[in-house]
């Protein structure tokens, strides 16, 4: 992949912004390229492994590397222990260097020099005095409703949330300043905390910065067909075998190019990293036709949507690309130091025999450990104490109906809730509201500002006491009361939300029936759910 050089602004400005979604502060970014090559930066939070998506944002950062730009790209070590202490503190530094490890590889994949970008931790510079000053004069300013409203995308507070996940935007807002940059880079969905920089920054007396957005673009493997899909992502090294049995089952719908995760990545990735005179090649057999070749992904695209591309030859010639990409960090990580860091930094739980055994899995936060069912609500009245509540008697394939207050009166008249299908966590220690015991929760869709409340709607086929299950999370056993104290489900209920598709999901897998079924939500998009 060639370097172009000697570009004029608008050419540098075009590299910067293709495939964006969105730009704040157009102008700014304008203004300085027609005077110096501009600075920015990406952080990523180092929690979960770095999976094949993370090479949407490595592509566009190679756009801003052509154009000339100095580039930061910050391990966000603190941060992730931040957001629900999803990277314990023992773990951090191990995954710093994971993903150090890993972004290094993945620029290499794709022909960009490291020896252009600047690598930062975030605890290098966000336990000084200095910056912990003025994190203090940031929460002198800022309010709890603008730092839980900012970080309700990223962070994704519970009902009563850590005030670790309120500092977050502070933090990241300071970054820029703390990184001497002209502009942030991330996704739309960090948009509110780029607006909450904007407007807190300057009231410290820093300069408001430029925010670059990609699109949320579907995973690699899209909505899935059935619950017998093992693994929702496509891991950096995942062999060439595990590639082709994740794409085979991908859902690639013929001649449906929205939520298309296979397009999206080719879209995102592919196409921006050809050299000018390549092409997409699909590889078929004469008696099929022969091979296609696309120049541009507008022409791969069409092609897809008149159906003259069949699902099986685009996740073909997907495959190829996706290998290419993968096998130079497949060899970087095939060594004694690097396969002991992964063990590290992502230890396997231990399985042992006996009470041990179950005392680990009891510790272990995972989805399986939540009690989700199909109930029918065969009885609702207001409570009696309290004008915004409903007392509901449900069905959920017990003895009795259970019975379990909900705050739904302003959100779902009363005609609708009689004999509704609805999705139930079963297993909260009951807790008396306004005088009435709650065996449960009704689970809905919720977004805070302005309020807006669905309730979820299970599939047509569900039954009252029917099991709900996390897909690749079948197995496990549900506790048989959440313990309050060690806030199992407030800890999972941060990775609870919606799709771009309306559909129920923790991090990206399809909350299901046994049949398949996906539980929905009737039109809120990426809004928690609790």
């Amino acid at each position: 992949m060639s370097e172009k050089s000697a570009l004029t602004p608008d050419e540098k400005f075009h590299l910067i912004s293709r495939n964006l979604q969105e730009i704040l502060g157009e102008d700014k970014i304008k203004t300085i390229l027609k005077e110096r090559d501009i600075k920015l930066y990406w952080g990523t939070a180092t929690t979960g492994k770095p999976h094949i998506a993370y090479f949407v944002p490595m592509s566009k950062i190679a756009d801003f590397l052509r154009s000339g730009a100095e580039v930061t790209i910050l391990f966000a070590d603190l941060h992730a222990y931040l957001d629900n202490m999803k990277a314990p503190w023992e773990l951090l530094e191990l995954r710093v260097q994971y993903y150090e490890h890993s972004i290094k590889a993945m620029l290499q994949s794709i022909g960009v020099s490291i020896d252009k970008l600047k690598f930062v931790k975030g605890t290098d510079y966000e336990l000084t005095k200095e910056y912990t000053l003025d994190v203090y004069k940031m929460t002198s300013v800022v309010t709890e409703h603008d730092a839980k409203k900012a970080g309700a995308e990223v962070v994704k507070q519970v009902e009563n949330p850590l005030l670790s996940g309120l500092l977050y935007p502070s933090l990241q807002a300071l970054d820029e300043e703390y990184l001497k940059v002209d502009a942030q880079f991330g996704g739309v969905d960090q948009r509110k905390i780029f607006t909450f920089a904007e407007k807190y920054l300057p009231q410290l007396g820093y300069q408001k910065r430029a925010h670059l957005m990609n699109p949320m673009v579907p995973g690699l493997t899209g909505s899935k067909m059935s619950s017998s899909e093992d693994d929702s992502k496509i891991d950096l090294l995942d062999s060439p075998a595990n590639v082709k049995k994740k794409l085979k089952k991908a859902f690639c719908e013929p001649g449906n190019i929205e939520n298309n995760g296979i397009l999206s990545f080719a879209k995102h990735v592919i196409f921006p990293l050809f050299k000018p005179d390549e092409q997409f090649v699909i590889s078929r057999k004469a008696e099929y036709g022969g091979d296609l070749k696309f120049s541009t992904y507008e022409e791969l695209e069409q092609a897809f949507a008149k159906e003259e591309v069949h699902p099986g030859d685009l996740k073909g010639g997907a495959e190829v690309y996706i290998n290419r990409l993968l096998e130079p960090i497949r060899k970087a990580f095939d060594t004694p130091e690097l396969k002991k860091l992964t063990e590290k930094a992502y230890p396997t739980p231990q399985k042992t025999k006996g009470p041990a055994n179950q005392t680990a899995a009891n510790d272990e936060i995972i989805p399986s450990r939540l009690d989700i069912r199909i109930g029918k609500i065969v009885e609702v009245s207001k409570h009696p104490e309290a004008d915004s509540l409903y007392v509901e008697k449900i069905d959920l394939g017990e003895e009795q109906p259970r019975t379990i207050v909900s705050g739904l009166v302003n959100f779902v008249p009363v005609e609708e809730m009689q004999n509704r299908m609805v999705v139930v966590l079963c297993n909260l220690k009951p807790a008396k509201m306004r005088g009435i015991e709650s065996q449960g929760m009704v689970l809905c869709a919720s977004v805070d500002d302005p309020k807006q409340v669905e309730v979820l709607i299970p599939p047509s086929d569900a039954v009252p006491g029917e099991r709900v299950f996390v897909e690749n999370f079948e197995g496990g056993k549900a506790d048989e009361v959440l313990n309050p104290k060690k806030k199992v489900w407030e800890k999972l209920q941060v990775d609870l939300k919606t799709s771009s598709e309306c559909v129920a999901q923790w991090q990206g897998n399809n909350l299901l029936t046994k049949s398949g079924g996906k539980i929905v939500s009737k039109t809120m998009v990426l809004a928690p759910i609790k």
